[in-house]
């Protein structure tokens, strides 16, 4: 006689499973030593990741064939995005956020692209300019686009996304930049004219000290018309540069080798204290700040070999704007030399008891741009008749090296996110970007783009803020030409000027 009753087989298998996870469970609920999932895992130690930095160059195959624009990752050197943009791009500028880039190209169309890593050529967007239009240089600040155009000497102003003409503003002859406030921060822009008639274009190229003096013409940002009179500036004046606190304008004069300063608070040329020498002794004041002549190091030692400039003459062509010592480096391009001058304010916002104290460092021949690391060290320049980029420390002034380059460098652009910066050197005769890197000063590699580069810029100098300097250079008009003069002879068009062999 059976005790239970009979069990099909599918309830025994059942109930052989229930038992089964009872015993699972006690198991588990009596072992004490049992794993027990983690429950804030400990990630691996090692440096922190790098910010966010790009390279972008532009460059061009020919004339008549369509740019290409290339983005590279600055941690890694690697090409993050291609992109084709308007044919024979002769200008390239980046806007102060480091957001959008344009270029003005040979079909009279102003090209706008985003710096993003997935660009392609699809969200490339076009402005038709006018046909009369000639357009020498561009300032992108965060907003908005700006044009110095030589038809009818007027500065255009274009707004919208993609940028659209919006009015032009009458200066004086011959405008050849826009300059000022990036981040639209400041009262007023500058545009920066030569203040006579040039149709060679490269008047101030051959001999710029036989020219007339140049003026600014103030724009106010907040009704867009122009300031009278003009504030008078040196002779063949090519570039300027305004300080981060938006309080003094610097402007390069390249016929008389100085430097106007103007205090763009009170729209005024600046009425600075005497300032000091080389040799330590005070200078009568004058608003011009003028450059030493000769490559003297800052002891006032000749150095090795003589001179390494081409004469007596400086010829500012370009500078950049030390945040962390308050300083102003400037190149040299026609004395082969760069200048570094005390330009610090005091509490008030007046000029600081230094102001003006200016150390002469002897580069390379030709130094047509250089760029200073956000740390304030070093400088590099970019020697376009060697070849080379000379690195200058900024706190000894003194030279520490000289490296070959490839091509006649005509721009050098820096970023300096960590320890780990990265310089990099574009010649317009190379299709190669050469990239320098901090650690070690040395040559870290080069990237090869297609077509000769027109320009390279970067999209922040520190890690954390834009692009530094939203302005455009075109060969032409007092800024260097594509080849130095040594290779392009005693005389020479703007055509010759802006060709790339």
């Amino acid at each position: 006689m059976r005790l239970f009753p009979m069990i099909s087989g599918r309830a025994r298998v059942r109930l052989v499973q229930a038992g089964t996870a009872l015993v699972a469970a006690a198991l588990i609920a009596g072992c004490g030593n049992a794993y027990r999932p983690v429950v804030t895992p400990i990630n691996p130690s090692g440096p922190p990741a790098q910010p966010t930095s790009y390279a972008v160059v532009v460059s061009a195959p020919s004339p008549t064939t369509p740019g290409i624009v290339t983005i590279l990752d600055y941690s890694g050197d690697t090409v993050m995005a291609i992109a084709p943009i308007g044919p024979g791009p002769s200008n390239f500028v980046m806007d102060q956020l480091g957001a959008t880039g344009y270029t003005l190209d040979s079909d009279g169309t102003l090209a706008n692209f985003p710096i993003s890593t997935s660009l392609q050529a699809k969200n490339v967007t076009y402005s038709t300019l006018s046909s009369s239009a000639q357009p020498v240089n561009f300032m992108a600040p965060s907003a908005g686009l700006w044009a110095a155009d030589l038809n009818g000497n007027v500065v255009d102003l274009f707004q919208s996304s993609p940028q659209a003409f919006k009015l032009a503003i009458p200066v004086a002859p011959t405008p050849v930049a826009v300059v000022g406030s990036p981040n639209l921060q400041g009262q007023r822009e500058y545009v920066i004219s030569q203040n006579f008639s040039d149709p060679t274009g490269v008047a101030c190229n051959i001999s710029p000290t036989t020219q007339p003096t140049g003026v600014a013409t103030p724009i106010e940002i907040s009704t867009n018309t122009a300031d009278s009179p003009a504030i008078p500036l040196g002779k063949c004046p090519v570039y300027g540069i305004q300080s981060p606190d938006q309080r003094r304008l610097f402007v390069m004069n390249r016929g008389d080798d100085t430097i106007t300063v103007i205090n763009s608070q009170n729209n005024t040329l600046d009425q600075c204290v005497p300032f000091i020498s080389q040799n330590g002794q005070p200078v009568t004041c004058h608003p011009k700040l003028p450059l030493s002549t000769t490559a003297v190091s800052a002891t006032g030692i000749t150095p090795p070999n003589g001179t390494t400039g081409m004469g007596t003459k400086a010829g500012p062509v370009y500078a950049e704007y030390d945040t962390s010592l308050n300083e102003l480096v400037i190149a040299n391009y026609d004395g082969g030399t760069i200048s570094v001058i005390d330009v610090g304010l005091d509490e008030y916002g007046n000029d600081g008891p230094t102001f003006g104290t200016t150390y002469t460092i002897p580069v390379g021949n030709y130094p047509a741009s250089v760029t200073v690391l956000a740390d304030g060290s070093r400088a590099y320049t970019a020697n376009q008749a060697d070849g080379t980029v000379t690195i200058a420390n900024l706190v000894s002034h003194t030279v520490e090296k000289t490296l070959s380059v490839v091509g006649h460098p005509r721009t050098v652009v820096s970023t300096q996110n960590s320890q780990f910066g990265k310089v990099y050197a574009a010649a317009p005769d190379s299709p190669y970007l050469t990239i320098l890197a901090t650690l070690t000063d040395l040559v870290d590699t080069t990237v090869l783009v297609e077509g000769n580069v027109v320009d390279v810029r970067v999209t922040t100098q520190n890690g954390n803020s834009g692009n530094a300097n939203p302005f455009s250079r075109t060969p032409g008009y007092g800024q260097p030409c594509n080849l130095p003069p040594a290779l392009l002879g005693a005389s020479f068009t703007l055509k010759q000027c802006r060709a790339i062999p």
